[in-house]
Protein backbone atom coordinates (compact mmCIF):
# COMPACT_ATOMS: atom_id res chain seq x y z
CA UNK A 1 0.00 0.00 0.00
CA UNK A 2 1.05 3.39 -0.77
CA UNK A 3 2.44 6.06 2.17
CA UNK A 4 0.05 9.14 2.57
CA UNK A 5 -1.17 10.45 -0.73
CA UNK A 6 -1.54 13.87 -1.83
CA UNK A 7 -5.34 14.67 -1.55
CA UNK A 8 -5.83 13.40 -5.10
CA UNK A 9 -9.80 13.63 -4.78
CA UNK A 10 -10.36 13.89 -8.54
CA UNK A 11 -9.47 10.11 -9.52
CA UNK A 12 -12.74 9.60 -7.95
CA UNK A 13 -14.42 11.68 -9.88
CA UNK A 14 -13.66 10.12 -13.25
CA UNK A 15 -15.00 7.04 -14.90
CA UNK A 16 -12.75 4.47 -15.01
CA UNK A 17 -15.37 1.54 -16.61
CA UNK A 18 -13.33 1.47 -20.09
CA UNK A 19 -10.07 1.57 -18.37
CA UNK A 20 -7.50 4.05 -18.41
CA UNK A 21 -4.10 5.06 -20.28
CA UNK A 22 -1.32 6.38 -17.96
CA UNK A 23 0.89 8.67 -20.42
CA UNK A 24 3.85 8.57 -18.59
CA UNK A 25 7.46 9.56 -20.02
CA UNK A 26 9.28 8.86 -16.45
CA UNK A 27 9.38 12.54 -15.37
CA UNK A 28 8.48 12.84 -11.59
CA UNK A 29 4.68 14.00 -12.24
CA UNK A 30 3.82 11.04 -14.42
CA UNK A 31 5.17 8.40 -12.36
CA UNK A 32 3.58 9.85 -9.24
CA UNK A 33 0.53 10.32 -11.79
CA UNK A 34 1.07 6.17 -12.60
CA UNK A 35 1.83 4.71 -9.28
CA UNK A 36 -1.82 6.99 -7.30
CA UNK A 37 -3.55 5.48 -10.44
CA UNK A 38 -2.79 2.24 -10.04
CA UNK A 39 -3.49 2.39 -6.32
CA UNK A 40 -6.97 3.93 -6.80
CA UNK A 41 -7.84 1.59 -9.38
CA UNK A 42 -6.77 -1.50 -7.15
CA UNK A 43 -9.34 -0.53 -4.55
CA UNK A 44 -12.28 1.35 -6.41
CA UNK A 45 -11.89 -0.76 -9.90
CA UNK A 46 -9.68 -4.01 -9.53
CA UNK A 47 -11.05 -5.06 -12.55
CA UNK A 48 -10.26 -1.92 -14.89
CA UNK A 49 -7.34 -2.47 -17.39
CA UNK A 50 -4.79 0.37 -16.84
CA UNK A 51 -2.40 0.85 -19.44
CA UNK A 52 0.76 2.86 -19.57
CA UNK A 53 2.60 4.27 -22.81
CA UNK A 54 5.46 6.11 -22.84
CA UNK A 55 6.37 8.22 -26.39
CA UNK A 56 9.72 8.34 -27.45
CA UNK A 57 9.83 11.40 -29.55
CA UNK A 58 13.08 10.28 -31.14
CA UNK A 59 14.62 13.69 -30.00
CA UNK A 60 16.71 12.51 -27.51
CA UNK A 61 19.10 9.12 -26.96
CA UNK A 62 18.14 9.33 -23.74
CA UNK A 63 14.38 8.89 -23.90
CA UNK A 64 14.80 4.88 -25.18
CA UNK A 65 16.66 4.91 -21.67
CA UNK A 66 13.63 6.55 -19.70
CA UNK A 67 11.24 4.20 -21.74
CA UNK A 68 13.49 1.39 -20.27
CA UNK A 69 13.04 2.39 -16.98
CA UNK A 70 9.28 3.01 -16.99
CA UNK A 71 8.76 -0.32 -18.38
CA UNK A 72 10.43 -1.86 -15.37
CA UNK A 73 8.91 0.19 -12.66
CA UNK A 74 5.49 -1.15 -14.57
CA UNK A 75 6.84 -4.83 -14.67
CA UNK A 76 7.67 -4.34 -10.92
CA UNK A 77 3.86 -3.08 -10.28
CA UNK A 78 2.62 -5.86 -12.56
CA UNK A 79 1.20 -2.57 -15.18
CA UNK A 80 0.90 -3.13 -19.19
CA UNK A 81 3.12 -0.69 -20.78
CA UNK A 82 4.08 0.18 -24.15
CA UNK A 83 6.69 1.99 -25.35
CA UNK A 84 5.49 4.14 -28.60
CA UNK A 85 7.97 6.03 -31.31
CA UNK A 86 7.42 9.02 -33.23
CA UNK A 87 9.28 8.42 -36.42
CA UNK A 88 9.57 10.29 -39.71
CA UNK A 89 10.94 13.88 -39.90
CA UNK A 90 11.04 16.44 -37.29
CA UNK A 91 10.30 20.26 -37.89
CA UNK A 92 12.48 22.88 -37.45
CA UNK A 93 10.00 25.48 -36.36
CA UNK A 94 7.01 24.56 -33.72
CA UNK A 95 8.63 21.56 -32.18
CA UNK A 96 6.97 21.79 -28.73
CA UNK A 97 3.29 21.89 -30.61
CA UNK A 98 4.51 19.08 -33.23
CA UNK A 99 5.97 16.93 -30.81
CA UNK A 100 2.46 17.24 -28.27
CA UNK A 101 -0.02 16.67 -31.58
CA UNK A 102 2.35 13.44 -31.85
CA UNK A 103 1.78 11.88 -28.67
CA UNK A 104 -1.52 12.55 -28.26
CA UNK A 105 -2.35 10.74 -31.99
CA UNK A 106 -0.14 7.77 -30.65
CA UNK A 107 -1.67 7.53 -27.39
CA UNK A 108 -5.46 8.30 -28.76
CA UNK A 109 -4.59 5.10 -31.17
CA UNK A 110 -3.28 3.06 -28.31
CA UNK A 111 -6.33 3.83 -26.19
CA UNK A 112 -8.81 3.29 -29.05
CA UNK A 113 -6.89 -0.29 -30.16
CA UNK A 114 -7.28 -1.78 -26.51
CA UNK A 115 -10.71 -0.11 -25.95
CA UNK A 116 -9.66 2.05 -23.28
CA UNK A 117 -12.08 5.25 -22.52
CA UNK A 118 -9.98 8.17 -21.20
CA UNK A 119 -6.06 9.02 -21.19
CA UNK A 120 -5.01 9.82 -18.07
CA UNK A 121 -1.93 12.83 -18.29
CA UNK A 122 0.00 14.08 -15.07
CA UNK A 123 -0.16 17.70 -15.63
CA UNK A 124 0.39 19.89 -12.45
CA UNK A 125 -0.86 22.73 -11.19
CA UNK A 126 2.37 24.54 -11.50
CA UNK A 127 2.27 23.19 -15.56
CA UNK A 128 -1.37 25.24 -15.39
CA UNK A 129 0.44 28.16 -13.81
CA UNK A 130 3.03 28.49 -16.49
CA UNK A 131 0.43 27.80 -19.48
CA UNK A 132 -1.17 30.90 -17.84
CA UNK A 133 1.55 33.15 -17.60
CA UNK A 134 2.83 31.78 -21.24
CA UNK A 135 -0.68 33.23 -22.44
CA UNK A 136 -1.14 36.03 -20.53
CA UNK A 137 2.18 36.98 -21.89
CA UNK A 138 0.95 36.75 -25.40
CA UNK A 139 -2.23 39.22 -24.89
CA UNK A 140 0.94 41.63 -24.13
CA UNK A 141 -1.23 44.10 -22.17
CA UNK A 142 -4.56 43.98 -24.32
CA UNK A 143 -7.85 43.45 -22.79
CA UNK A 144 -8.29 40.47 -20.99
CA UNK A 145 -12.14 40.37 -20.50
CA UNK A 146 -14.35 37.45 -21.40
CA UNK A 147 -13.58 36.76 -25.28
CA UNK A 148 -10.23 38.17 -25.38
CA UNK A 149 -8.99 36.35 -22.10
CA UNK A 150 -10.63 32.57 -23.32
CA UNK A 151 -6.75 31.22 -23.09
CA UNK A 152 -6.44 32.45 -19.54
CA UNK A 153 -8.68 29.58 -18.10
CA UNK A 154 -5.16 27.58 -18.93
CA UNK A 155 -5.40 23.61 -19.19
CA UNK A 156 -9.09 22.28 -18.27
CA UNK A 157 -9.64 19.05 -15.85
CA UNK A 158 -10.44 17.56 -18.99
CA UNK A 159 -9.98 17.62 -23.25
CA UNK A 160 -11.93 15.84 -26.07
CA UNK A 161 -9.09 14.87 -28.61
CA UNK A 162 -10.31 14.26 -31.85
CA UNK A 163 -13.91 14.34 -31.34
CA UNK A 164 -13.29 10.93 -30.17
CA UNK A 165 -11.26 10.28 -26.48
CA UNK A 166 -11.20 12.03 -23.66
CA UNK A 167 -8.00 13.15 -22.25
CA UNK A 168 -8.29 13.58 -17.95
CA UNK A 169 -6.10 15.89 -15.90
CA UNK A 170 -6.16 14.97 -12.23
CA UNK A 171 -3.68 16.69 -10.68
CA UNK A 172 -4.04 20.21 -11.57
CA UNK A 173 -4.45 20.86 -8.01
CA UNK A 174 -1.80 19.24 -7.21
CA UNK A 175 1.85 21.06 -6.75
CA UNK A 176 4.75 18.85 -8.44
CA UNK A 177 6.71 19.57 -4.96
CA UNK A 178 4.07 17.33 -3.08
CA UNK A 179 4.48 14.41 -6.10
CA UNK A 180 7.93 14.58 -5.52
CA UNK A 181 7.93 13.97 -2.12
CA UNK A 182 5.20 11.36 -2.08
CA UNK A 183 7.72 9.35 -4.75
CA UNK A 184 10.75 10.19 -2.21
CA UNK A 185 8.86 8.30 0.66
CA UNK A 186 8.22 5.40 -1.70
CA UNK A 187 11.63 5.24 -2.94
CA UNK A 188 10.49 5.91 -6.20
CA UNK A 189 13.36 7.98 -8.85
CA UNK A 190 12.32 10.02 -11.73
CA UNK A 191 13.75 10.87 -14.94
CA UNK A 192 15.11 14.20 -15.47
CA UNK A 193 14.76 15.47 -18.99
CA UNK A 194 17.07 18.53 -19.78
CA UNK A 195 14.72 19.99 -22.44
CA UNK A 196 12.57 20.83 -19.21
CA UNK A 197 15.33 23.79 -18.39
CA UNK A 198 16.24 24.67 -21.69
CA UNK A 199 15.47 28.21 -21.64
CA UNK A 200 15.57 28.19 -25.96
CA UNK A 201 11.99 27.27 -25.10
CA UNK A 202 9.37 29.32 -23.95
CA UNK A 203 8.05 27.01 -20.70
CA UNK A 204 11.14 26.25 -19.18
CA UNK A 205 11.85 30.27 -19.56
CA UNK A 206 8.74 30.67 -17.85
CA UNK A 207 9.49 27.64 -15.27
CA UNK A 208 12.65 29.72 -14.48
CA UNK A 209 10.83 32.80 -13.50
CA UNK A 210 8.37 30.58 -11.47
CA UNK A 211 11.00 29.19 -9.60
CA UNK A 212 12.52 32.87 -8.43
CA UNK A 213 9.26 33.24 -7.00
CA UNK A 214 9.87 32.71 -3.37
CA UNK A 215 6.99 33.97 -1.79
CA UNK A 216 4.89 32.10 -4.74
CA UNK A 217 3.18 35.56 -5.27
CA UNK A 218 3.09 35.10 -9.25
CA UNK A 219 2.05 31.88 -9.04
CA UNK A 220 -1.17 32.03 -6.79
CA UNK A 221 -1.58 35.18 -9.31
CA UNK A 222 -1.65 32.62 -12.21
CA UNK A 223 -3.76 30.30 -10.31
CA UNK A 224 -6.41 32.74 -9.57
CA UNK A 225 -6.23 33.70 -12.98
CA UNK A 226 -7.15 30.81 -14.36
CA UNK A 227 -9.87 30.13 -11.83
CA UNK A 228 -11.70 33.10 -13.04
CA UNK A 229 -11.24 32.92 -16.53
CA UNK A 230 -12.32 29.89 -16.50
CA UNK A 231 -15.90 30.20 -14.94
CA UNK A 232 -16.12 33.13 -17.09
CA UNK A 233 -15.27 31.18 -20.25
CA UNK A 234 -17.64 28.48 -18.81
CA UNK A 235 -20.75 30.75 -18.65
CA UNK A 236 -20.04 33.02 -21.83
CA UNK A 237 -20.18 29.50 -23.65
CA UNK A 238 -23.30 28.62 -21.91
CA UNK A 239 -24.95 31.88 -22.76
CA UNK A 240 -23.74 31.88 -26.15
CA UNK A 241 -25.26 27.93 -26.61
CA UNK A 242 -28.41 29.71 -25.22
CA UNK A 243 -28.31 32.19 -28.45
CA UNK A 244 -27.57 29.72 -30.64
CA UNK A 245 -30.38 27.37 -29.79
CA UNK A 246 -32.40 30.41 -30.04
CA UNK A 247 -31.40 32.24 -33.29
CA UNK A 248 -29.91 29.64 -35.62
CA UNK A 249 -30.81 27.06 -38.17
CA UNK A 250 -29.57 25.43 -40.86
CA UNK A 251 -32.13 25.40 -43.70
CA UNK A 252 -29.98 23.40 -46.07
CA UNK A 253 -26.48 21.49 -46.48
CA UNK A 254 -23.54 24.07 -45.72
CA UNK A 255 -26.09 26.79 -45.14
CA UNK A 256 -26.65 28.24 -41.40
CA UNK A 257 -29.45 31.04 -40.92
CA UNK A 258 -29.36 33.52 -37.98
CA UNK A 259 -32.26 34.98 -36.65
CA UNK A 260 -32.48 39.28 -36.89
CA UNK A 261 -32.94 38.85 -33.18
CA UNK A 262 -29.48 37.37 -32.53
CA UNK A 263 -27.64 41.10 -33.65
CA UNK A 264 -30.58 42.88 -31.42
CA UNK A 265 -29.76 40.61 -28.34
CA UNK A 266 -29.40 42.44 -24.64
CA UNK A 267 -26.27 40.09 -24.11
CA UNK A 268 -23.71 41.14 -27.08
CA UNK A 269 -20.74 39.55 -25.68
CA UNK A 270 -22.19 36.09 -25.85
CA UNK A 271 -23.68 36.92 -29.01
CA UNK A 272 -20.49 38.09 -30.50
CA UNK A 273 -18.71 34.82 -29.26
CA UNK A 274 -21.33 32.95 -30.79
CA UNK A 275 -21.19 34.55 -34.19
CA UNK A 276 -17.58 33.77 -34.37
CA UNK A 277 -17.94 30.42 -33.32
CA UNK A 278 -20.61 29.79 -35.92
CA UNK A 279 -17.90 31.43 -38.52
CA UNK A 280 -15.09 29.34 -37.64
CA UNK A 281 -17.30 26.09 -37.23
CA UNK A 282 -18.77 27.53 -40.94
CA UNK A 283 -15.53 28.21 -43.30
CA UNK A 284 -13.39 25.12 -41.53
CA UNK A 285 -11.09 27.41 -39.19
CA UNK A 286 -9.91 25.78 -36.02
CA UNK A 287 -9.23 29.20 -34.52
CA UNK A 288 -11.66 31.90 -33.89
CA UNK A 289 -12.31 34.84 -36.14
CA UNK A 290 -10.46 37.98 -34.18
CA UNK A 291 -12.50 39.77 -32.20
CA UNK A 292 -12.51 43.45 -33.46
CA UNK A 293 -13.02 42.65 -36.50
CA UNK A 294 -16.04 40.13 -35.28
CA UNK A 295 -17.37 42.93 -33.34
CA UNK A 296 -17.46 45.13 -36.07
CA UNK A 297 -18.84 42.90 -38.25
CA UNK A 298 -21.67 42.46 -35.52
CA UNK A 299 -22.18 46.47 -35.23
CA UNK A 300 -22.82 46.07 -39.52
CA UNK A 301 -25.30 43.35 -38.95
CA UNK A 302 -26.98 45.50 -36.22
CA UNK A 303 -27.13 48.22 -38.77
CA UNK A 304 -28.93 46.56 -41.94
CA UNK A 305 -27.92 44.17 -45.21
CA UNK A 306 -24.28 43.76 -45.92
CA UNK A 307 -22.31 40.88 -47.40
CA UNK A 308 -19.06 40.27 -45.91
CA UNK A 309 -16.47 37.36 -45.71
CA UNK A 310 -14.42 36.76 -42.47
CA UNK A 311 -12.73 33.36 -41.70
CA UNK A 312 -13.54 31.59 -45.17
CA UNK A 313 -17.17 32.62 -44.75
CA UNK A 314 -19.55 34.78 -46.33
CA UNK A 315 -22.11 36.28 -43.86
CA UNK A 316 -24.91 37.26 -46.11
CA UNK A 317 -27.80 39.68 -44.61
CA UNK A 318 -31.29 38.93 -46.76
CA UNK A 319 -34.33 40.05 -45.65
CA UNK A 320 -35.40 37.05 -44.20
CA UNK A 321 -32.10 36.32 -42.23
CA UNK A 322 -28.55 36.63 -41.66
CA UNK A 323 -27.28 33.36 -43.77
CA UNK A 324 -23.66 32.09 -43.35
CA UNK A 325 -21.72 29.71 -45.83
CA UNK A 326 -18.29 29.06 -46.43
CA UNK A 327 -16.47 31.27 -49.19
CA UNK A 328 -15.69 29.88 -52.85
CA UNK A 329 -12.39 30.47 -52.77
CA UNK A 330 -9.45 28.02 -51.51
CA UNK A 331 -11.69 24.82 -51.74
CA UNK A 332 -9.12 21.78 -51.64
CA UNK A 333 -8.97 20.39 -55.16
CA UNK A 334 -9.73 16.80 -56.91
CA UNK A 335 -7.85 14.04 -55.08
CA UNK A 336 -8.74 9.99 -54.47
CA UNK A 337 -9.49 9.28 -50.69
CA UNK A 338 -6.79 6.99 -49.11
CA UNK A 339 -8.02 6.64 -46.08
CA UNK A 340 -10.09 8.52 -43.45
CA UNK A 341 -9.61 12.66 -43.82
CA UNK A 342 -10.43 15.59 -42.30
CA UNK A 343 -12.07 17.79 -45.43
CA UNK A 344 -11.79 21.53 -45.70
CA UNK A 345 -11.81 21.69 -41.54
CA UNK A 346 -15.66 20.72 -41.80
CA UNK A 347 -16.51 17.34 -43.04
CA UNK A 348 -14.74 14.01 -41.88
CA UNK A 349 -15.23 11.84 -44.66
CA UNK A 350 -14.55 7.85 -43.50
CA UNK A 351 -14.46 5.32 -46.85
CA UNK A 352 -15.20 1.97 -45.89
CA UNK A 353 -13.59 -0.55 -48.24
CA UNK A 354 -15.63 -3.45 -48.25
CA UNK A 355 -16.87 -6.26 -50.96
CA UNK A 356 -18.78 -4.83 -54.10
CA UNK A 357 -18.86 -1.41 -52.54
CA UNK A 358 -16.89 1.84 -54.69
CA UNK A 359 -13.06 1.69 -54.42
CA UNK A 360 -11.30 4.86 -54.03
CA UNK A 361 -7.67 4.72 -55.25
CA UNK A 362 -5.72 6.80 -57.86
CA UNK A 363 -6.24 4.43 -60.95
CA UNK A 364 -7.51 5.73 -64.28
CA UNK A 365 -11.35 6.79 -64.03
CA UNK A 366 -10.47 6.39 -60.53
CA UNK A 367 -13.32 8.46 -58.27
CA UNK A 368 -11.88 11.54 -56.70
CA UNK A 369 -13.53 13.65 -53.75
CA UNK A 370 -14.09 17.61 -54.71
CA UNK A 371 -16.10 20.53 -54.08
CA UNK A 372 -19.18 20.15 -56.22
CA UNK A 373 -18.63 24.04 -57.61
CA UNK A 374 -21.55 26.21 -59.21
CA UNK A 375 -22.09 24.52 -62.25
CA UNK A 376 -23.36 21.29 -60.37
CA UNK A 377 -24.37 23.03 -57.66
CA UNK A 378 -26.92 24.67 -60.61
CA UNK A 379 -28.67 21.25 -61.97
CA UNK A 380 -28.70 20.34 -58.53
CA UNK A 381 -33.01 20.21 -56.59
CA UNK A 382 -33.15 22.17 -54.11
CA UNK A 383 -34.66 22.17 -50.70
CA UNK A 384 -34.04 25.47 -48.56
CA UNK A 385 -36.45 25.64 -46.02
CA UNK A 386 -37.38 29.04 -47.38
CA UNK A 387 -33.67 30.09 -47.70
CA UNK A 388 -33.00 32.07 -50.39
CA UNK A 389 -32.16 29.63 -54.03
CA UNK A 390 -29.19 31.56 -54.42
CA UNK A 391 -27.45 31.30 -51.31
CA UNK A 392 -28.62 27.27 -50.66
CA UNK A 393 -26.57 26.60 -54.37
CA UNK A 394 -23.98 28.60 -53.19
CA UNK A 395 -23.50 27.23 -49.86
CA UNK A 396 -24.09 23.66 -51.83
CA UNK A 397 -20.92 24.73 -54.53
CA UNK A 398 -18.63 24.26 -51.96
CA UNK A 399 -19.63 21.00 -50.23
CA UNK A 400 -17.82 17.78 -51.15
CA UNK A 401 -18.69 15.27 -54.03
CA UNK A 402 -17.79 12.42 -56.00
CA UNK A 403 -16.62 12.63 -59.14
CA UNK A 404 -15.50 10.31 -61.70
CA UNK A 405 -14.40 10.13 -65.57
CA UNK A 406 -15.12 13.96 -65.41
CA UNK A 407 -18.84 13.59 -63.95
CA UNK A 408 -20.48 14.75 -60.14
CA UNK A 409 -21.69 11.38 -59.36
CA UNK A 410 -23.29 12.92 -56.25
CA UNK A 411 -22.72 14.42 -52.61
CA UNK A 412 -20.17 12.16 -50.62
CA UNK A 413 -21.91 10.40 -48.49
CA UNK A 414 -25.05 9.86 -49.97
CA UNK A 415 -25.25 6.45 -50.27
CA UNK A 416 -26.82 5.95 -53.93
CA UNK A 417 -23.30 7.69 -55.11
CA UNK A 418 -21.06 5.88 -52.72
CA UNK A 419 -22.29 3.77 -50.11
CA UNK A 420 -18.68 3.06 -49.40
CA UNK A 421 -18.35 6.44 -47.92
CA UNK A 422 -19.33 8.49 -44.43
CA UNK A 423 -19.35 11.92 -44.02
CA UNK A 424 -20.09 13.67 -40.92
CA UNK A 425 -19.30 17.54 -39.85
CA UNK A 426 -17.10 18.81 -37.81
CA UNK A 427 -17.44 21.60 -35.06
CA UNK A 428 -14.25 22.81 -36.81
CA UNK A 429 -12.68 24.96 -33.71
CA UNK A 430 -13.33 22.23 -31.02
CA UNK A 431 -12.56 19.43 -33.76
CA UNK A 432 -8.93 18.94 -32.59
CA UNK A 433 -9.48 19.75 -28.89
CA UNK A 434 -12.58 20.51 -26.89
CA UNK A 435 -11.88 21.74 -23.44
CA UNK A 436 -14.58 20.72 -21.31
CA UNK A 437 -15.31 24.57 -20.51
CA UNK A 438 -16.56 24.79 -23.65
CA UNK A 439 -18.48 21.35 -23.97
CA UNK A 440 -22.28 22.94 -23.65
CA UNK A 441 -21.18 25.11 -26.51
CA UNK A 442 -19.59 22.53 -28.95
CA UNK A 443 -23.08 20.69 -28.10
CA UNK A 444 -25.14 23.39 -29.46
CA UNK A 445 -22.85 24.01 -32.61
CA UNK A 446 -23.11 20.06 -33.16
CA UNK A 447 -26.65 19.80 -33.04
CA UNK A 448 -27.28 23.20 -35.26
CA UNK A 449 -24.82 21.57 -38.60
CA UNK A 450 -25.83 17.90 -37.45
CA UNK A 451 -22.10 16.84 -36.48
CA UNK A 452 -21.97 13.91 -34.03
CA UNK A 453 -22.98 14.38 -30.37
CA UNK A 454 -19.86 14.70 -28.27
CA UNK A 455 -19.12 11.36 -26.35
CA UNK A 456 -19.64 11.61 -22.52
CA UNK A 457 -17.10 13.25 -20.57
CA UNK A 458 -15.79 11.09 -18.12
CA UNK A 459 -15.68 13.55 -15.37
CA UNK A 460 -18.60 13.91 -12.83
CA UNK A 461 -20.81 16.71 -13.38
CA UNK A 462 -19.81 18.38 -9.80
CA UNK A 463 -16.40 18.19 -10.51
CA UNK A 464 -15.00 21.54 -9.95
CA UNK A 465 -12.30 23.38 -12.05
CA UNK A 466 -9.76 22.30 -9.18
CA UNK A 467 -6.75 25.19 -8.95
CA UNK A 468 -6.16 24.75 -5.36
CA UNK A 469 -2.82 24.08 -5.73
CA UNK A 470 -2.63 21.45 -3.14
CA UNK A 471 0.55 21.54 -1.42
Amino acid sequence: MLDTEPDLSNFSQIDFTNGALAAVSGGSDSTALLLLLKAHLDRSAPTALLLAVTIDHGLRPEAAVEARSVAKLCAERGIAHRTLNWSGAKPSAGLPAAAREARYRLLAEAAQAQGIGVIVTGHTADDQAETVLMRAARNDGRDLGETAGRGLAGMAPATLYDWRIWIARPLLGVRRAALRAFLQREHVGWAEDPTNIDTNFERPRIRAVLGEDRSGQRFAEAIGLARRAAGQREQLGRRAAALIGEFASRPARGLIRLDPGLAEADDTRAAVYALRVLLAATGGTALLPDQARSEALFEQMRAGRLCATLSRAVVDIRRNGIFLRRESRDLPRSAPVAGALLWDGRRRITPHIEAGAVTLDDSPGAWLIAPLGAAAAAKTPIAGDGAPPSLVRAALAAEPALWRGGECRGFAGDVAAAPAIAVSPVVAPFARFLPCFDLVLAQAVAELIGAPPVPACPLAATVPVDHGAKA
